[in-house]
């Protein structure tokens, strides 16, 4: 099993995340997004949009993270990251939801205003990336982030998780973006929030986010 892409991506971080959960391993085959790896021509014949991660297991190949991580949650033996009960486990894809449509843009409009970009701008594919935003953009995504995490603090002053009782792969999508938030100069808009920022110091300090979890801080 192999996995191509980044130890510092968000989006691999769920796939990492999810084989360090399960005690399984994969091959890291690396594609370096600041060199444009992920755009070259051997790369989109795995990936035909130029991003990562891709899966290859056994000559299938899947990319796509949030596919990745629900296709090695049921492939892998270990502990499942998916509820066995359908109410929770529908709550699980209502939070991937979220993050996927109210957090992970946003957090990115923020990120692409610290240091992160800072270092993603002295690189070869600094010319790949999109600009910093402006003064707006940065005001309308932290309305957006605060509107998003009001909701999910609610949530989290009556359940430990996401999803209910138990960690599942709706941390798995939230955990790189928080991450990289925080790293960003944006931590402020978890920290001010007590169930969030509760649940985050505890999903964030599992042993396993902490191997996995790299924020990039130097070019590749």
């Amino acid at each position: 099993m192999k996995v191509y892409g980044t130890t510092t991506s968000a989006c691999t971080h769920k796939v990492l995340m999810v084989l360090a959960e399960k005690g399984c391993e994969a091959e890291l085959v690396e594609v370096s997004v600041l060199k444009g790896e992920d755009k070259s021509p051997e790369h989109r014949v795995r990936q035909p949009f130029g991003e990562i991660p891709v899966l290859e297991d056994d000559g299938y190949l899947l990319y796509e993270s949030r596919a990745i991580i629900r296709y090695l949650d049921q492939r892998l033996p270990g502990p499942s990251l998916t509820p066995a009960d359908l109410r929770s486990r529908g709550l699980m894809e209502q939070w991937i939801s979220i993050e996927q449509s109210y957090v992970s843009g946003p957090v990115w409009e923020l990120v692409r205003s610290g240091p992160v970009y800072d270092v993603i701008r002295n690189s070869p594919g600094a010319a790949l990336m999109p600009p910093p935003p402006d003064a707006a953009a940065i005001t309308a995504a932290r309305a957006e982030l605060a509107q998003a995490f009001d909701v999910a603090d609610a949530r989290l002053a009556e359940h430990p998780y996401l999803a209910g009782p138990d960690f599942s792969l709706a941390e798995v999508t939230w955990l790189p973006y928080l991450q990289y938030l925080f790293a960003s100069g944006g931590g402020d808009l978890v920290t001010q929030r007590p169930h969030l920022a509760r649940w985050w110091q505890q999903i964030s300090n599992r042993p396993t986010w902490q191997a996995v979890g790299k924020v990039l801080d130097r070019p590749e």
